[in-house]
C-alpha cells in the first residue's frame, strides 16, 4: 500500500491517522510543498490519479483512490478490524455526518487563518482584509468548539467508541490551534477529548510530525512560537 501525502496536508494526515489506527503497513510518499508555492511542482503520480492534483492518493495493489472520505470508507470495507465506523446504520450515518461537518462546516473558518503561516501579502490593504476575515473565522471556530463540547457531554469519544468522526474533528481542532486560533479554554469536555485523541499513538505521532513540518516550512509559525 502506498499513500501520497503532504507535510501540511490536513486531509492526507487524516488518512495517515486511520492507517496507523488499523495497523496497516504503508509506504508514504511526501509530495513537494512550500508556504510560498504550495504543492508545486505537482507530483506526477498524484496528477495522474486525481484530476484535482491533490493529496491524499492511496494505491492498494491495482486500486488507486483519492478523496479522504472515499479512502476512509474503502479502508473500513477492505480492512474492517479494528473498526473505525460504528456498526449500526444510524450510528454509521452519524459518523459520516460528523466527518462531513468537519470537512464542510469546520474547515472554512480554519482556512481563513491560513494566512498566518504564509508570507504576508505585499498589499497592506489585502493583508488587512485577510486579518479581518481571520477574526471572523475565529468567531465561527469558537462556535464550533461550543457545539463539539456539547455533543461530547460525558463521552470519551464523539460516538462513544473511537471513530472516523474523532479523526476528522481532531485534525480540524489541531489545525485551528496550529494557526493560532481560539484556545480550548472554557470547553472542558472538548479539551479532555482533544488530549485523549492526541494521546493515542497515531495522534502523538502525527501532531509531532506536523509541528516539525511547521518548524521547517512555516517561518511565521516559528516566529510566533
Amino acid at each position: 500500500m502506498k499513500l501520497y501525502s503532504g507535510p501540511l496536508s490536513l486531509f492526507a494526515r487524516k488518512i495517515e491517522f486511520a492507517l496507523h489506527e488499523k495497523g496497516l503497513p504503508f509506504e508514504r510518499v511526501m509530495v513537494p510543498f512550500t508556504q510560498e508555492r504550495g504543492y508545486t511542482p505537482k507530483h506526477p503520480a498524484v496528477l495522474a490519479a486525481n484530476p484535482k492534483g491533490q493529496v491524499p492518493v492511496l494505491e492498494d495493489g491495482e486500486l488507486t483512490l483519492f478523496d479522504s472520505t472515499l479512502i476512509f470508507e474503502y479502508l473500513e470495507d477492505a480492512y474492517p478490524r479494528p473498526p473505525l465506523y460504528p456498526g449500526a446504520a444510524r450510528d454509521k450515518a452519524r459518523c459520516r455526518l460528523l466527518e462531513l461537518t468537519a470537512d464542510e462546516i469546520f474547515l472554512p473558518p480554519i482556512r481563513s487563518l491560513m494566512y498566518r503561516n504564509a508570507p504576508p501579502d505585499p498589499d497592506p490593504a489585502r493583508q488587512d482584509a485577510r486579518a479581518a476575515e481571520g477574526r471572523r473565522g475565529e468567531a465561527a471556530i469558537a462556535e464550533r468548539y461550543a457545539e463539539i463540547d456539547r455533543q461530547l457531554g460525558d463521552r470519551d469519544y464523539l460516538l462513544g467508541a473511537f471513530s472516523v468522526a474523532d479523526i476528522a474533528t481532531f485534525m480540524m481542532v489541531l489545525w485551528a490551534l496550529r494557526l493560532r486560533g481560539p484556545r480550548l479554554d472554557g470547553h472542558a469536555a472538548l479539551a479532555a477529548w482533544y488530549a485523549r485523541v492526541g494521546a493515542r499513538p497515531a495522534g502523538r505521532r502525527l501532531a509531532s510530525e506536523i509541528a516539525a513540518a511547521d518548524r521547517a516550512l512555516s517561518p511565521l509559525a516559528r516566529a510566533a512560537g
